[in-house]
């Protein structure tokens, strides 16, 4: 299994962690009058939404969002690390035009599956799929990510995670990129 290259920390990133946890802890009290039992959880929701406030988690299943948040609060609070989200559910109609882009860029249907994936066979559509951010963030989640059924999913792609609690905590064969997964599937099916 090919291992990403290893980015070192960055100071700024440890700097808006910092920042980041001390503003869950000042957010706290507030989030307990007004949640008492998920105060942790909300002061976390609210600090996170401040540090990455384009994040969109609109459109993940019940479970996947669930998973998530339970799992950037612990990083959070547990490790000072934060996990934030790039991408998640997809319309098909986006999925579509990134994945018709990506032939253009690369020149073939086959080239364009190594990093995206057609509407039909993409779990951003599905709503189980999250790209997340930092590197740091998705190291952890690559550690401790199977106790929320978050797993990474592909060898070329640090930042994807999915949703897959038919995994009962065993992850997945990792792929080497997206399409190869679809193309085995497939294979076996014929």
């Amino acid at each position: 299994m090919n291992e990403p290259r290893t980015i070192p920390p960055r100071p700024r990133d440890r700097l808006y962690a910092a920042v980041t946890l001390v503003l869950a802890v000042v957010l706290l009290p507030v989030a307990f009058v007004r949640h008492p039992g998920r105060a942790r959880e909300l002061a976390c929701r609210w600090a996170l939404g401040m540090r990455f406030p384009a994040e969109d988690l609109t459109g993940l299943t019940d479970g996947a969002m669930a998973a998530f948040t339970a799992a950037r609060t612990e990083a959070l609070w547990r490790h000072g690390q934060l996990i934030g989200l790039t991408s998640g559910y997809r319309d098909p109609l986006v999925q579509q035009r990134m994945f018709d882009d990506e032939v253009r860029r690369s020149g073939s249907p086959a080239s364009a599956r190594m990093l995206v994936l057609p509407p039909a066979e993409s779990s951003h559509v599905k709503g189980i799929a999250l790209d997340v951010r930092p590197h740091e963030g998705a190291r952890w989640l690559e550690e401790h990510g199977a106790r929320y059924d978050l797993y990474r999913m592909y060898d070329n792609e640090w930042w994807h995670f999915e949703y897959r609690p038919d995994r009962g905590g065993t992850p997945p064969p990792r792929r080497p990129h997206p399409g190869v997964g679809y193309v085995m599937e497939n294979v076996d099916q014929m």
